[in-house]
């Protein structure tokens, strides 16, 4: 079937060429990695990152305050640009794209656990290439196409190479940059040119070395930054730079994050540079965009790497700071000089725009969910329709929602909650974004007319898409706890690397720990330590609870093993039902098991997120979430 529609395609380009063609203008296409809609200095919701060169290229095109990646999660968003098509469609809808196993197509399971209404959707793994891309589609009309950076659809035969692109650099399959963003890396077959290289530097001298080398025809520009995806490491000049400049009352307060953000702005003006000089940039259009939101279940610095405020959530949340990013398109002829524009748009929106600008005829066989958006380019009114953003999963991250898809037009934004209402009927929530751009008040119950409208929407395009949903989980049991390890049983029973209480159970899944206090005494303790880490120790994690009483930290040393209450350390706690971070130090020189009570009284707990730091404020052991190598969250 791709053969067929490439072959239409290419009998159409033929004759597209002989009548009077558009120009051809170069395309760049400049993909941030988990850089949120607060994380520029675009939209004046930060005083520490500093990103001239962003607002460089804002002063040549359009900047947007209303533009939506396809889904908070990597993956889905960077196979809806190459495709026009929403994850729903293709069928990646998390990003799994690095694990051993082939998934073409998305599966769901019949059965859930009993504490879950609704069922699991799996994911594809693999970016299929009976897709036809917007590289192919751009290779076709005589484009050169070289793809730069993070790619993470899938490796060989997944690879850029097979989706459309000539030249992929450094052809890396990983959620992120290999072992770190400064040299020494861990790529397979690309090594630093000098001690301590910074990848992104590379990247930008590699896609500079493109546009010289094919400057004097079109090119599509694919370059996608690794910046600003875990591990969090920078240059260390970067780092000292940020220190003194930290406003410890922020909740953007991590210098280390703040020299990734630069390194990535530095490498978008690297770019514009090459494109000044080489007198392209009145040939070139240009995009920048993030594939999500910023991170906020990380911790480095001894915070969470950022903040979207003031939206709420981050990364792999349904809310806004999920989905909402940074957008600026600069396509000469079309968009005029410093403007700024709130028109809706998304990330499958560019495949057919492109096409249209370049007066490519529509691919063949290729169902679209993104919409021509020149007229709000030009600056017209325009009235893109409804976005929608599915997401069938439950990462453990703050503000996380069960499996559930949703939409927004207008102001308006409903989400829907897959089999979480009473007898497996859906939930809802539904904001106005205009006067709750925060989303902390839910109107479904006030507003069901409008519920009714916008999920009629919701199950058209469901069924459009082809969506794998999940399913109402027949062995739902609404009076089974949340954990089940650990009832009725021993003081040590054990779930992964934790013992827990008589008074706990306990549960570890979707990278997080799940607490259900049954008594007055809740509590879990681990001897999985590092044994050459040398304190003082800090311990850092994020908690929800229900439950109540100050919380406590035992701590067993060589000295002085076993637990006592001399050997403790009190923090106070919140029992809100919302997350809080943490941070509490460890007096000792070493350490041999550590527990953790989390309040005296029954309640429910989530611990999203924990871990240990040494004297010198580095992680040395991360229990939750369940990384990889890579330092990477439970979807990287």
């Amino acid at each position: 079937m791709k053969f067929i529609a490439t072959l239409f395609a290419s009998l159409c380009l033929t004759a597209w060429s002989f009548a009077a063609a558009p120009s051809r203008p170069n395309i760049v296409f400049i993909l941030a990695d988990d850089l949120g809609w607060s994380d520029t200095t675009l939209y004046g919701t930060t005083k520490l990152y500093q990103t001239p060169n962003l607002e460089r290229l804002a002063k040549r095109g359009m900047l947007f305050t209303r533009a939506y990646s396809a889904s908070p999660l990597c993956s889905p968003t960077r196979a809806s640009i190459l495709t026009g098509q929403n994850p729903a469609r293709i069928g990646i809808t998390a990003p799994t794209c690095h694990v051993p196993q082939e998934l073409l197509r998305a599966t769901v399971r019949d059965i859930g656990p009993a504490q879950a209404k609704a069922t699991v959707v799996e994911s594809a793994t693999r970016f299929d290439t009976q897709h036809v891309t917007l590289a192919e589609r751009l290779k076709d009309a005589g484009y050169a196409t070289g793809h730069f950076g993070k790619w993470h659809l899938g490796p060989e035969p997944y690879s850029p190479l097979q989706h459309g692109f000539d030249v992929d650099i450094p052809h890396h399959a990983g959620p992120g940059p290999a072992g770190s963003f400064v040299a020494p890396w861990k790529f397979r077959d690309f090594k630093e040119r000098s001690p301590a290289e910074h990848i992104e530097d590379r990247m930008g001298d590699e896609a500079v070395a493109f546009i010289e080398a094919n400057k004097d025809r079109p090119f599509f520009l694919n370059y996608w930054q690794f910046s600003v995806h875990a591990p969090f490491d920078a240059k260390k000049e970067l780092i000292e730079k940020y220190r003194p400049l930290i406003d410890p009352q922020s909740p953007q307060r991590s210098p280390t994050y703040a020299a990734m953000v630069q390194s990535l702005d530095e490498n978008v003006g690297k770019l514009l540079d090459a494109l000044d000089r080489l007198g392209l940039a009145e040939k070139t259009a240009i995009v920048f965009f993030s594939d999500n939101g910023g991170n906020m279940y990380n911790v480095v610095d001894g915070t969470t790497p950022t903040s979207n405020a003031p939206l709420r959530g981050g990364k792999a949340t349904m809310f806004e700071g999920g989905v909402r990013v940074p957008a600026i398109v600069s396509w000469p002829g079309v968009t005029k000089s410093g403007v700024k524009s709130d028109q809706l748009i998304q990330s499958t929106d560019f495949y057919p725009t492109t096409l249209a600008l370049l007066g490519l005829p529509a691919t063949p066989n290729h169902p679209l969910d993104g919409r021509d958006v020149t007229a709000a380019l030009r600056g017209d009114d325009f009235d893109r329709g409804p976005i929608f953003t599915y997401f069938p999963h439950q990462p453990g991250v703050p503000d996380n929602l069960p499996p559930s898809v949703s939409v927004h037009r207008g102001d308006w934004k409903l989400i829907r909650l897959f089999h979480e209402g009473e007898n497996g009927a859906h939930a809802y929530h539904l904001y106005d974004l205009k006067g709750d751009l925060g989303e902390r008040t839910n109107l479904a119950q006030e507003k069901p007319e409008i519920v009714r409208e916008l999920d009629g929407l919701i199950t058209t395009f469901l069924a459009d898409t082809g969506a794998v949903l999940p399913k109402r989980n027949p062995k739902y049991d609404p009076n089974a706890p949340v954990a089940q390890a650990g009832k009725g049983k021993a003081r040590t029973a054990r779930v992964g690397a934790w013992t827990h209480s008589k008074d706990t159970e306990l549960t570890q899944a979707d990278g997080a720990l799940h607490l259900i206090a049954t008594g007055g005494d809740p509590w879990i303790a681990t001897t999985h330590l590092p044994k050459a880490a040398r304190g003082p120790f800090s311990v850092t994690l994020r908690m929800k609870s229900t439950g109540r009483g100050a919380g406590l930290v035992y701590f067993s040393t060589r000295t002085k093993p076993g637990f006592n209450k001399v050997q403790t350390v009190g923090f106070p706690l919140v029992h809100d039902g919302e997350f809080h971070d943490y941070a509490i130090r460890l007096p000792i020189e070493d350490l041999t098991a550590l527990r953790l009570d989390p309040g005296n009284a029954k309640g429910e707990l989530t611990v999203a997120n924990l871990e240990l730091r040494d004297v010198t404020g580095q992680v040395v052991k991360t229990w939750i979430p369940a990384t990889a190598a890579s330092d990477t969250p439970p979807f990287p």
